[in-house]
């Protein structure tokens, strides 16, 4: 009896599993497609003001690969570029500095904005001070990217232009990551495939859409949009600072498209584990409200999706039972069908898709880490500053 009653759940959480993964292949807004590029845009009669604000904290390393291509954008309109160096200890101000001697192209600023007062993660404090710098030359469009990415010649224009065609307040590319080490090509593909999954792309830039998100890479924003829904100060707190400036700028009325970019990389490496660790746990647990419950769902549903069908084929196989072991392959190969796309995007191999298993198994392990590091003071480490009670990111609704 006992040996049937452990079959059966077997056989159930398997079937249960399989359910899942159908339901996230037809029902999650087809999140596992890559086809969500820019929208069909056309030049405008006249190009809009723009002003591009880069929050840097120690960011000499990846500058000269990033700042360069800002400096050179073919903008017909006017631009320049506003570096604010949050507290670097590395010289990236001056480095910047030198980089725009050496290259010329758009004119560049470089400010500081000094240390953020309590309740203000530095980024965003950063970015405040950058956008209160740039307000002065009244720009009618922002463009918030980070340190690390690098945008072709064209990237400014083919933004703006898909903003004035579409009527959108920001529109974002998620920036294609570094995939060189063995790690992030085994963890960086999967990264933006749990993104999308969450957030699929083509529920986003529909008008009446309830599900809201950018990539900090890489926002344009515009102005009175920024003005409207008070960015940055109304989510100073926020830790996931793009999802948060999404969400406040649709809860204003704004229209936001998101999607993954050509020709916007990231040049930062993430080489170890350890960091691309860093960089996935010193989030997660915020992204779960920093909630015990939250996280405890979380657990779980990640183990019934991603894990329970290899477990169920190995189950099957060693104990004969033919049924459970076909569920279990069945729900694998969906699982796998669904990250191909994503594996081609960043072109990868196609046999790392059979591993997406052990790879969120990684990121289940991280954000327990996150809570972990939370819950001993730690909270959101990043370049030696430490926000221990970090503030949640509004609730989607």
């Amino acid at each position: 009896m006992g040996q049937t009653a452990r079959v059966s759940a077997i056989a159930w959480t398997a079937a249960a599993s399989l359910a899942a993964w159908l339901w996230l292949l037809l029902g999650q807004g087809f999140f596992w497609r890559t086809d969500v590029r820019l929208p069909s845009r056309r030049e405008p009669a006249s190009w809009p003001h723009v002003c591009v604000v880069v929050p840097a904290r120690d960011e000499a390393a990846v500058l000269p690969d990033s700042l360069p291509s800002l400096l050179a954008q073919d903008y017909p309109g006017r631009a320049e570029v506003f570096l604010i160096d949050d507290g670097s200890s590395d010289g990236t101000g001056e480095l910047a500095r030198e980089l725009s001697r050496r290259h010329g192209g758009l004119p560049l600023t470089v400010a500081s904005p000094g240390e953020p007062p309590a309740g203000w993660t530095g980024k965003l404090w950063a970015v405040r001070h950058g956008i209160g710098v740039a307000r002065a030359r009244d720009p009618e469009y922002l463009l918030l990217t980070d340190a690390d990415i690098a945008h072709a010649p064209d990237s400014l224009r083919e933004l703006v232009a898909a903003a004035h065609t579409g009527g959108f307040d920001v529109v974002s590319q998620m920036a294609r990551l570094r995939v060189a080490s063995v790690w992030e090509r085994l963890v960086v593909p999967a990264f933006v495939y749990f993104f999308a999954q969450l957030y699929p792309f083509r529920r986003i830039g529909k008008k009446a859409a309830r599900t809201a998100a950018a990539a900090g890479g890489c926002v344009l924003l515009r102005t009175e949009a920024a003005e409207r829904a008070r960015i940055p100060d109304a989510i100073r707190h926020a830790v996931i600072d793009d999802v948060a400036l999404a969400r406040a700028v649709q809860g204003s009325g704004g229209h936001i498209w998101l999607g993954l970019a050509d020709r916007v990389d990231s040049v930062r490496p993430y080489p170890r584990l350890h960091d691309l660790w860093r960089m996935v746990s010193r989030s997660a647990y915020a992204q779960l409200r920093h909630s015990p419950l939250l996280l405890a769902g979380t657990v779980a549903g990640l183990a019934l999706v991603y894990l329970v069908p290899p477990v169920a084929l190995a189950w099957g196989l060693a104990t004969g039972d033919t049924a459970v072991a076909v569920v279990g392959v069945l729900a694998w190969l969906v699982m796998a069908g669904t990250y191909v796309p994503m594996l081609r995007y960043y072109r990868q191999p196609l046999w790392l898709a059979p591993l997406l298993p052990f790879t969120a198994f990684l990121y289940l392990l991280m954000t327990v880490d996150s809570a972990v590091q939370h819950y001993r003071g730690r909270g959101a480490a990043w370049k030696g500053r430490t926000y221990a009670r970090p503030g949640a990111v509004p609730d989607e609704g």
